[in-house]
């Protein structure tokens, strides 16, 4: 497959990579309470990543009209939540994961009980982050959030991650779990970057939600692709993990080419999404076909 992202989406990312830095390494400063606390926070938040979440913030924020330094606060927020999801994802109890980022994991670089802090400190720094601002739509930022990343969001997906392994879902079953899992985050990111342009009604949000949708469940398809494809070094994480742990993928359910289509249609499905947005919207579809074209 030939690479259609370009060098201006490039710059994109490293330019909302920057600031969402700025304003996560402006959360710590060397008068911590516990700085062994601190310094596992920052290892699970800013020892590398691709910093995607809040990439869709901008871009999704930028397509309706918002300036940047008003989507700092959300980018951050939404990249906190992640920092804590993978903590506790590659906890013994749950993925027992010893690389992230192609570093140690927090709680093999420290330990269990820090590691769990940790995710629960950047978990709720999150929210401190949004409260902090004075956005008129601050209720609905904070409730999109939360319920992303909650009980009917990634936590949920989670839940019917571990209870899947083992198993024989089918398609629909494995689509409901990431939708969950990885998908609820990727919807709240355009949605806080929209919101902050524009109010719930308008119905541009909604061709974003779609967007975000045909792209979260992308997203976690070319997972499993590169799981079966990566190697360990250029994954940054164990190739191989999900079928040494006989969870379910859509390359063992689809097969690899079946798995690979999948993903193109719904990239296609994700850009016809953008319709009503016009030329703005130029960024998300070139971030889309980057979501499967990666290679970790």
């Amino acid at each position: 497959m030939v690479a259609t992202h370009t060098a201006s989406l490039t710059a994109l990312r490293q330019t909302s990579t920057a600031r969402v830095d700025a304003a996560l390494n402006a959360l710590f400063d060397e008068h911590a309470v516990v700085p062994r606390l601190d310094a596992a926070m920052r290892h699970g938040l800013l020892v590398g990543g691709k910093r995607l979440r809040p990439l869709l913030v901008y871009l999704a924020g930028r397509a309706l009209g918002a300036r940047d330094s008003d989507l700092d606060a959300p980018a951050a927020a939404i990249e906190l939540i992640h920092a804590y999801s993978l903590i506790h994802d590659d906890l013994p109890a749950m993925d027992d994961d010893d690389l992230r980022r192609g570093q140690p994991t927090v709680h093999i670089a420290y330990d269990e009980a820090t590691a769990i802090l940790a995710g629960d400190a950047l978990q709720t720094l999150a929210f401190e982050v949004l409260a902090r601002t004075t956005h008129p739509r601050l209720g609905s930022l904070v409730m999109t959030l939360a319920t992303a990343s909650g009980r009917a969001g990634m936590v949920a997906g989670q839940a019917l991650d571990l209870a899947a392994v083992g198993g024989h879902p089918d398609v629909d079953a494995l689509a409901h779990m990431h939708a969950h899992k990885t998908g609820a985050l990727i919807v709240a990111a355009v949605r806080l970057g929209g919101l902050i342009a524009v109010d719930d009604a308008d119905p541009r949000l909604e061709a974003l939600t779609r967007y975000a949708r045909a792209i979260g469940l992308a997203f976690q398809i070319h997972d499993d692709v590169l799981d079966v494809t990566g190697d360990t070094a250029t994954l940054g994480k164990t190739s191989g993990a999900d079928a040494a742990r006989a969870k379910p993928t859509y390359p063992s359910l689809l097969g690899l080419d079946g798995a690979q289509h999948k993903a193109q249609t719904l990239i296609d499905e994700a850009i016809a999404a953008l319709a009503p947005l016009g030329e703005q919207a130029a960024p998300l579809a070139e971030l889309a076909h980057y979501m499967i074209e990666r290679d970790h």
